[in-house]
C-alpha cells in the first residue's frame, strides 16, 4: 500500500509517499522482520515466510494472556518454529492487569535454532524486565544450510519487500566474547501454583491501582473461600519477598506501591513489614458470618487460615438480621390486597417445608452475607482511620457457576473473583499444593472436609452436602462443564461423546452420588455408568443449566485463568435464557439409550455362550481361566466393576 504524505511534511522531507505494510529491515550483515502477537500461533505464522525469506532475526511484541498450563504451549511453538526453520526469535510480552479480566504473565524469551537461550520471571511485580543474550547470527544460516528441503522451498517463497539499512546490527567477535548457552532442564510452574501466583500478580496490580485500602473476605471456612484466602496470603509472601531480597530500585519501587496502599502505620510513613503475615494484617480483611445452622468446624477452620495468613478477622453472627427478614414477611409488615391477607410461615424442607420455603430461606441468608460484607468492607477501614475503604472479594468456582449452584447476590457477588475461572478440580490441587508450599496447614482439614453451604438445619439423620444437593459429583459436574463450554457439546452430542469415551483408570462407581465425593475422576466416574444411568445425568446437567444460564449475567468480574468459563461478558456469548426441557435432545437422547440396550440384550446369548466356551477350554490355571472370561465378557459388551 502506498500512502500520500501531506504536503508540509513533502516539502520539509522532499518525500511525496511512503510504502505502508509488512517489511523487512535488511541491516549490512543480518535481517530482521516481526509478527505480532497471536500471529505465534496461527495456523500460517508469518516467521515460516520470514524465514524462508533469509529473515534471521523475527521480533514479536506480545500480548499474550496468562492461562493455565499456557507457558509451555508457548515455548514448544518458538521452539518448534525455529528449530524447523532455524533463526533467532525474540520474544517480549506485556507484563501485568489490564484493567479487565486478563493477566499478562510476561516471560520473555529468547530462542535459537529450536533452544531456549533466555527466559525472563513469569509472575512478579516488575513493571518491566530486560533479557539478554549473545548469539552467533552465522549459526542460523549454518544451521539452516543444513536443512536440504528449506533452500527448495525458499526459492518458491512469497518476496517479502525490504527496507534497506545501510549500518551493522552485529559485532565482531573479541577475546572477550561468549555466547550464551541454552537453558537446561528447563521447568514450568505447576498449574497449582499458577494458580496462586497469577491471581496474586492480577489482584495486587488491581488494589494498587484502585487506591483502595485492602481486600474483604466473607471467609466461611469452606473449599472455595479458603482458596481465595490462601491466594490473598501469596500474594502477600510475593510482596515481602521481593521487599525483603531482591535488587534495592525493585524492592524500594514494591515497597512504595504497598506504603500507599497502607498508608501512615502506627504514625510512621516509612513503615516496612517484618514479614508477610504484618502485610496481611494491613491489607486483608476476613469475616465468618455464622448462623444457627453454622458448625464448630467451619468457624475454627477459618479463624485458623485467617490467623496463619495473617488477616485481620472478625466471627459475626447473623441470625438477628436474617430473622427481621423472616419477621417482616410473617408479622404482616408488608402490605398486600386480594389473596395476600394472611402470610404463611416457610418451613426447611427438612422440617416438612416445600422446595420453594426451603430454597427461600436458604437464599436470604447467603445474600444477608453479600449486603453484610459490603457493609463492613466501607466500615472496618473507616473505624482503623483509613481513608478509603475495601475491595470485596468473591468465592465462586467455574463448575458451580455454569450449573448456576450458587444464590444470586451471596458470596460469589462481590467486585473481584480470583477463582471464578478455576474448576472444582484444580482447586482441590491448588489446596493440597498450598498446604506445604504456602504453609498454611488448616487448607488440610478443609480438603478432608466435605463441601457444604451450612444453610439447612442439621439433625442426626440429616446434613447437607452439596454433591447431594447438586445429584452429581464435583468430578462429574467438571467433565460436563469443559464439554459444554470447550467442546460445544449440547445435550445429545454430550451423552455420544461420554459414551464413547474410554478410562485409563476404572473406577468402582454406584448409582448413589454420596457414595465418591471428590473433584478428581469425572470421566472415569462417568464411563462406568450403563446408558440409562448416564442419560439421566446428562439430562439433570443440561436441567440446571438452563434454568440457571441467567446467573451468569451478574457473575463478579474473574480472573481469566482458561477459556473454560462461563462468563457471558465476554467468553461465553450463548443466550441466557433457553428451553430448560430440552424436548428434542432429551428425546434423542431416549431414543439412542433404547437402542443401545436392545443391541445390548442381542448381545446377551452371545456372551453367555462365549463365556461358557471359555470357562470349559482347557486353562493353564485358575488366572488364566478368569482372565479368558473377563475378555469374553469386555469382548459382548459387558462392563466390569473393578475388584
Amino acid at each position: 500500500m502506498v500512502i500520500i504524505v501531506k504536503e508540509d511534511i513533502s516539502k520539509k522531507s522532499g518525500q511525496h509517499c511512503v510504502l505502508f505494510g509488512d517489511a523487512v529491515v535488511e541491516a549490512l550483515d543480518c535481517s530482521v522482520g516481526c509478527e505480532t502477537c497471536e500471529e505465534l500461533f496461527t495456523p500460517d505464522s508469518p516467521n515460516i515466510n520470514l524465514a524462508l525469506n533469509g529473515v534471521e532475526i523475527v521480533g514479536n511484541g506480545s500480548g499474550s494472556h496468562h492461562e493455565l498450563r499456557k507457558l509451555k504451549y508457548r515455548v514448544d511453538l518458538m521452539a518448534t518454529m525455529t528449530k524447523k526453520n532455524g533463526g533467532i526469535y525474540l520474544y517480549a510480552n506485556q507484563r501485568g492487569c489490564d484493567g479487565g479480566r486478563l493477566y499478562y504473565d510476561g516471560t520473555a524469551m529468547i530462542v535459537c535454532n529450536g533452544a531456549v537461550i533466555a527466559m525472563g520471571e513469569e509472575f512478579g511485580f516488575r513493571d518491566v524486565e530486560v533479557i539478554t543474550a549473545t548469539l552467533d547470527v552465522d549459526s542460523v544460516r549454518a544451521y539452516r544450510g543444513s536443512i536440504n528441503s528449506h533452500g527448495a522451498q525458499a526459492n518458491s517463497a512469497p518476496r517479502v519487500p525490504r527496507v534497506q539499512l545501510r549500518v551493522a546490527l552485529a559485532v565482531a567477535p573479541t577475546t572477550d566474547s561468549c555466547l550464551t548457552r541454552p537453558l537446561r532442564n528447563r521447568e514450568y510452574v505447576p498449574c497449582e501454583e499458577e494458580i496462586a501466583r497469577g491471581p496474586a500478580c492480577w489482584l495486587w496490580d488491581y488494589l494498587r491501582r484502585s487506591k483502595l485500602s485492602g481486600f474483604f473476605l466473607p471467609l466461611s471456612g469452606g473449599a472455595d473461600s479458603s482458596a481465595v484466602a490462601a491466594i490473598v496470603g501469596c500474594m502477600c509472601q510475593m510482596l515481602f519477598e521481593v521487599i525483603d531480597g531482591h535488587e534495592e530500585a525493585y524492592a524500594a519501587h514494591v515497597l512504595e506501591d504497598l506504603r500507599t496502599v497502607v498508608g501512615t502505620v502506627d504514625g510512621v510513613d516509612d513503615w516496612k513489614p517484618k514479614d508477610a503475615r504484618e502485610i496481611a494484617s494491613k491489607v486483608f480483611y476476613t469475616c465468618y458470618m455464622g448462623t444457627k445452622h453454622s458448625s464448630d468446624a467451619t468457624r475454627q477452620r477459618a479463624a485458623d487460615l485467617a490467623e496463619e495468613i495473617g488477616a485481620s478477622h472478625l466471627d459475626a453472627n447473623i441470625d438477628d438480621i436474617v430473622a427481621q427478614f423472616g419477621g417482616t414477611y410473617v408479622r404482616g409488615d408488608i402490605r398486600g390486597t386480594g389473596v395476600f391477607t394472611e402470610m404463611k410461615i416457610p418451613q426447611f424442607k427438612s422440617q416438612g417445608g416445600s422446595s420453594v420455603e426451603n430454597l427461600a430461606l436458604q437464599n436470604i441468608q447467603a445474600r444477608t452475607r453479600m449486603t453484610f460484607g459490603y457493609m463492613l468492607s466501607q466500615l472496618l477501614p473507616w473505624s482503623l482511620g483509613r481513608r478509603s475503604g475495601l475491595l470485596v472479594l468473591a468465592s465462586a468456582n467455574v463448575d458451580e457457576a455454569l450449573r448456576g449452584y450458587l444464590t444470586k447476590y451471596d458470596c460469589s457477588s462481590g467486585d473481584l473473583n480470583p477463582i471464578g475461572a478455576v474448576s472444582k478440580r484444580d482447586l482441590a490441587a491448588f489446596l493440597d499444593w498450598a498446604v506445604d508450599a504456602l504453609g498454611y496447614k488448616t487448607l488440610r482439614l478443609v480438603r478432608q472436609a466435605p463441601p457444604t453451604a451450612e444453610l439447612e438445619p442439621r439433625s442426626d439423620t440429616y446434613e447437607q452436602v452439596d454433591e447431594v444437593d447438586m445429584g452429581m459429583t464435583y468430578g462429574e459436574l467438571s467433565e460436563f462443564g469443559r464439554l459444554r463450554i470447550e467442546q460445544r457439546c449440547g445435550p445429545l452430542s454430550m451423552f455420544e461423546r461420554l459414551m464413547c469415551s474410554c478410562s485409563d483408570e476404572p473406577v468402582s462407581f454406584s448409582a448413589d452420588t454420596t457414595t465418591n465425593s471428590g473433584a478428581a475422576g469425572g470421566l472415569s466416574q462417568l464411563n462406568t455408568l450403563e446408558p440409562r444411568e448416564l442419560a439421566k445425568r446428562v439430562k439433570r446437567f443440561f436441567f440446571y443449566y438452563g434454568i440457571n444460564r441467567h446467573k451468569a449475567t451478574v457473575l463478579t468480574p474473574s480472573y481469566h485463568a482458561e477459556s473454560y468459563s462461563p462468563d457471558d461478558n465476554r467468553y461465553d456469548l450463548r443466550p441466557f435464557l433457553y428451553n430448560s426441557k430440552w424436548q428434542w435432545q432429551f428425546d434423542a437422547i431416549d431414543r439412542c439409550v433404547e437402542r443401545l440396550e436392545a443391541n445390548k440384550n442381542k448381545q446377551q446369548p452371545l456372551a453367555q455362550a462365549e463365556v461358557a466356551g471359555a470357562a470349559a477350554a482347557p486353562f493353564a490355571n485358575d488366572v488364566d481361566r478368569v482372565t479368558r472370561i473377563q475378555a469374553a465378557l469386555r469382548a459382548a459388551g459387558v462392563k466390569l466393576k473393578e475388584g
